[in-house]
Formats: C-alpha cells, structure tokens, sequence
C-alpha cells in the first residue's frame, strides 16, 4: 500500500525522490497536515459553518429530523481531508480511465515533479515505473510525475469527497463527532463487515443520547447496483448518495400528528404538526388532482437552496406521495391576518418599517442569489415572536440566468401585486419583484387593505399601464410614499435595488424621518 520513496529514471542513475506518503501539508487539511494517505486517521478537521438557517443541501440523517445536512466538510469545503488509496491501476495501463483528480495539495520537491491543488485534473501518460506516473495537467497544460496516490479516476468514489475508504467504525464515529460537525455531516465508508458493502455514516442528535453517530448499511446488488432499502437500488454509489441529497428526507419523514389545520389555498393544505413530539412544525401536502408532484417539490427545490435567516427554512421533504413540505412553524401566522386581525393592528411606523426592512433583507438576498420570488405580498410573509417576519411560498419561484424570465402562457399571477411588464408580457426580473415589494408597503401601513381598493384586475391594469399610482395612503409619511414610487417605476430598471431598499429601511429613522412622532394610527 501506498507509494515507494523513489524511482528509477529512464537513465543509468538512480534519482531521490520523497516518500510521496509524508506530504507537504496543504491549505485543505485544517489545522495541521497529518499523511491523507493513512487509513482511519482522525484528523482535526474544520468543520461545515452552516447555521440552521442557512443550511447546506446533503444527506439527512434517516430517523431523524431538521439538522445541518451536509457531506463531511460541507458541500464546498476546502479544509476536507479525505482518506486516499494506493495505486488503484497498478502496471501498464489505467484500466481504460483517462482523467483522474487530485485529491490532495502537492508541493513539487524536483524540477520535473508537478506541483497541484487539490480537485486540479490529469490526463495520465505513464503509469509504468511504479507509484509516480507522468501526467499532464488539465489545468496548465504542464507535464511532470505526480504521486499515483494523491489522485483518483475522475468518476470514482475516490474522488469524492464524502468517501472515506477503509476507516473503522469508531474511526468515523470520532471524526464526525469533532466540535464543529453538525447534525446531518455525513460520510461513506468501507464496511468492516461485509466485503464490497459499504457504510453510511451520519452525525445525529437526540434528547436520550445527545449528540451521537448512525451507521447504515449500502448493501451491493449481483448485478453491481447498490441499495439502502430494496425499494430504491442505483447503479453506482455516487447515484445513491445523490438521491438522498436531492431527495431529503425520503425515509424518514418526522412523526405527524396532524393537530391543527392551519390554511388551505387552490393548490395545497397547510397544518401544524409536531416533530419527535415537541417541534412545532409546517407541513404543506398537495391538494389531490390539482398539480403536478414535480412542480409541487420544485419548491422544496428553491427552498433547499436559498438559506437565509429572513427565509421560511426547509426542514424536510415526503417525496412519495402523499407528499409532504415540512418547514418551520411561525406562530403568529401570514402577515396578511396579523395585520387585520391579530396583534399588527396596533402596530406604530416604527415597528411596521423594521417589519419591511427584514422582509427587504431576505430579497436582496434572493437578489444576490439571482432569483425571483414572483409571488411577494404580505400573505406569502409569516411572522413568528418578536415581530420576526420570513419570506414563505416559493412555489413560483425561478433561478434566472439571463436576468429575465417569461412566463408560460396562460400562467396566473395576483394582478394587483406584479409589475405591468410582467402581468401584461409575462418578463419577470427582479425588479419585478421590487414593484411587488411596493405594494406589500401599502398593505403594511393600511393594516392589511387590499390594494387599489374599489378597482378590480382589469382596471388595475389598465390605470397602472395610462400611469397611475396609489396615493400615499392615511398617516403614511411622504419619505415612505416616495420610496413606494420608486419601486413603481414604469422603466424596471429605474427601481432601486433591494440593497437600497433595505439600507433605506433599516436607517428611515436616523436619516430619513427623524422627528417622527406616533399618529392616531401610524
């Protein structure tokens, strides 16, 4: 196992080389840089950042319920050490493989090494005297030897991040315990019982045991396939680890006990549920007959990919029918009802701008992220303790790579909240979302009052198309009426950014009303 500490050239002479298993230590092993090439090792890795809000997308702990769900490392670490192998194409040829890549940092030690990072690719050229192969770099086009055991074929396991190799049980228990780890952390495993099986072990936590490791079994098929549960066999174990990343919480969906039924709209039923008996919970299941199932995951898709804390957060996915969407419970309900009927009737300016600033917060964030809400009015905001306002319902929610996107035809949208360009021509930017944004204004400082009141949709559009705009509604400052009016804008790109939006909010009382003084209702 592992590599010789020299090799012969082609020459007469015998050249030193360094024993390739005692490497430079790289920027991606964390603290220190003990030999990637040991099995088992317990490294002292620094661990995913994720918070529970901002969570990355990976496999979830089956059993168990909303954590950080992330490969060991988190999804784009660079401070992840991985166990490496010994030449897995010993001799002539590299079993018909063509690129590999770099599992490790290396730091050339002679004139004709290669120095690479780790995830830089190779095109081998030969691999015949021992554990250097000469090779050239996909990335710079420069040849040289490389340490056969600092990479792997490009479409291995190897490869991958999550995989770990030979490491015992208790080795893995040890690593994905370290401080930093988080609930969900993941790796893959030989299994040290069965030979060609592999282990998944995941990082949990529970009141009985605190934080602790669960260790589940990848079982092989004849045919070479694998499989966790006999009803969902794949062909490679990339494929495996895959599905359940995509597929969150496929086993194991946390324990529903339906108490109460929370809201009901054309597509869906929302209730609040419990997890593990003591976690309030949303959980969202389709109504039957009226989509399709894959538009209704589409957005749990979004959800899982948009992590921040102004966001209503994903906690799991039923991706079998019936399927579920469970996210976090916000007690206080739509911002819609808690302005008319709940405690937001008695709210002054102040507390109603800070309100809009956090909703701002987790648009420009969207912005940032180039997506598009489509759908942002105060009945699609929910509000939790303390005033704490997060941005639900994603269902039309879109990644937009070319600034713009448009709308199948036919497609419905609240007239009263979209920007002209968008409900007349179906072209949704971002910018349309900041029109939306505007009048999500007004429903604040009316207490929840439908926009353009007295007029119905083809009106609406129609006034707003000749240039009509809302007045600066009953106790509302001008500064903010003026603000609304920027995001209505006729030319999109005329409207501010939600950056702005936000900046404006957050200082309205320091820089822009400063001798503000409660009215009757504002």
């Amino acid at each position: 196992m592992g590599c010789v500490k020299s090799k012969e050239d082609k020459g007469p002479t015998q050249k030193y080389r360094p024993d390739p298993t005692n490497p430079t230590p790289g920027s991606h092993m964390g603290l220190y840089g003990p030999d990637p090439t040991q099995m088992g090792q317990s490294p002292a890795l620094k661990g995913p950042t994720n918070n529970y809000n901002s969570r990355t997308t990976g496999l979830t702990p089956f059993g168990g319920s909303s954590s950080v769900i992330t490969p060991f490392g988190g999804a784009a670490s660079s401070s992840f050490s991985t166990v490496a192998v010994s030449n897995p194409f010993p001799g002539a040829v590299t079993g018909g493989v063509t690129f590999f890549v770099a599992l490790y940092d290396y730091e050339a030690r002679t004139s004709d090494d290669l120095s690479f990072k780790k995830g830089d690719r190779f095109q081998i050229i030969n691999n015949t005297e021992g554990d250097w192969w000469e090779a050239r770099s996909i990335n710079t086009g420069q040849k040289g030897y490389i340490p056969s055991n600092y990479v792997a074929p490009a479409d291995s396991i190897q490869a991958e991040e999550w995989y770990f190799g030979k490491m015992g049980r208790k080795d893995a228990e040890r690593l994905l315990l370290v401080p930093g780890n988080q609930r969900g952390t993941f790796l893959a495993r030989e299994s040290e019982t069965t030979k060609g099986a592999y282990s998944l072990s995941i990082r949990d936590w529970d009141e009985m045991k605190g934080d602790n490791v669960k260790h589940y079994k990848i079982r092989k098929l004849d045919n070479g396939g694998y499989y966790i549960t006999t009803r969902a066999q794949f062909d490679t174990l990339q494929k495996l680890v895959k599905h359940y990343t995509v597929e969150v919480f496929k086993f194991s969906f946390v324990e529903k006990h339906c108490q109460c039924f929370l809201l009901h709209s054309h597509f869906f039923f929302l209730f609040l549920g419990t997890w593990n008996g003591t976690t309030k919970v949303a959980i969202k299941t389709l109504k039957p007959g009226t989509m399709s199932p894959e538009a209704f995951l589409q957005e749990a898709q979004i959800m899982k990919k948009l992590r921040h804390d102004k966001l209503v957060p994903l906690y799991a996915v039923v991706s079998e029918e019936p399927i579920y969407i469970v996210t976090e419970y916000m007690g206080k309900g739509s911002l819609l009802d808690f302005l008319k009927e709940g405690e937001g009737k008695y709210l002054k300016l102040p507390q109603l701008v800070d309100m809009a600033a956090q909703i701002a917060d987790g648009m420009a964030f969207i912005e940032r992220m180039n997506y598009i809400h489509r759908d942002l009015r105060a009945a699609n905001i929910l509000v939790g303790d303390n005033l704490v306002c997060k941005i639900a319902d994603f269902g039309l929610a879109r990644l937009i790579e070319d600034n713009e996107y448009t709308a199948r035809q036919g497609a419905k949208f609240p007239i009263k909240w979209t920007a002209p360009e968008a409900a007349l021509y179906g072209r949704f930017t971002i910018k349309s979302d900041v029109w939306s944004f505007g009048i999500l204004l007004t429903e604040l400082v009316t207490k929840g009052r439908v926009p353009y009141p007295g007029m119905v949709n083809r009106e609406v559009l129609e006034q707003v198309e000749r240039g009509y705009r809302m007045p600066c509604p009953q106790g509302c400052p001008e500064s903010l009426h003026e603000m609304m009016r920027l995001c209505w804008k006729k030319e999109p790109d005329e409207r501010p950014t939600f950056e702005y939006i936000q900046s404006f909010l957050e200082d309205y009382f320091t820089a822009t009303e400063p001798q503000y003084q409660p009215g009757d209702n504002l």
